[in-house]
């Protein structure tokens, strides 16, 4: 008899439902909507409205350096791509900074063809369109790409500076 269980099992191992529902936690914050069975999104919904939580904490002006870190590294915890952590608390936790809470919503789709499950959209409320999205991650894209362009030149700058070897006379 099974009584009060506090997780949905979702038919897998608890370290394969954690990847999966911060991989889709993960994809939510980046893409900022997306689309699985409903029994997932459910799940992957209570955990990404946490982590907006969390994030709002780092808004407020009272936070001390400490607290904000700590927050940060917690969120760390659960998504691993920092570029997504930083769009976290830098645009999408600043956009609910007046709403309590409901920071997602779920629209059910038409159940799917090849098994029947029923199939849904999880999605930030205020969230940005596509082309917005996409355009903000070519300009990261961009920055980051002329960033390593840099360092890569600045190395081949060190070695053509660094003096050669002289050799032995042993070795001739």
């Amino acid at each position: 008899m099974i009584k009060r269980n506090k997780v949905k099992h979702l038919n897998r191992t608890s370290s394969h439902r954690k990847a999966m529902i911060q991989n889709m936690v993960t994809s939510l914050f980046k893409h900022e909507r997306i689309q699985s069975t409903t029994a997932k999104i459910k799940v992957a919904r209570s955990f990404a409205e946490k982590l907006i939580s969390r994030a709002k904490k780092n808004l407020d002006e009272n936070v001390t350096p400490e607290v904000a870190l700590h927050n940060r590294r917690e969120v760390l915890r659960k998504i691993k791509d920092k570029t997504i952590v930083q769009k976290l608390f830098e645009d999408i936790a600043p956009r609910y900074a007046a709403r309590p809470g409901g920071y997602t919503r779920i629209l059910k789709l038409v159940n799917r063809v090849s098994d029947n499950s029923e199939v849904g959209i999880l999605e930030l409320v205020d969230r940005k369109t596509g082309d917005e999205i996409k355009a903000k991650l070519k300009e990261n894209f961009k920055a980051k790409k002329s960033e390593d362009r840099k360092q890569k030149e600045e190395t081949r700058k060190k070695r053509i500076a660094r003096p050669k070897k002289e050799t032995s006379a042993k070795s001739k």
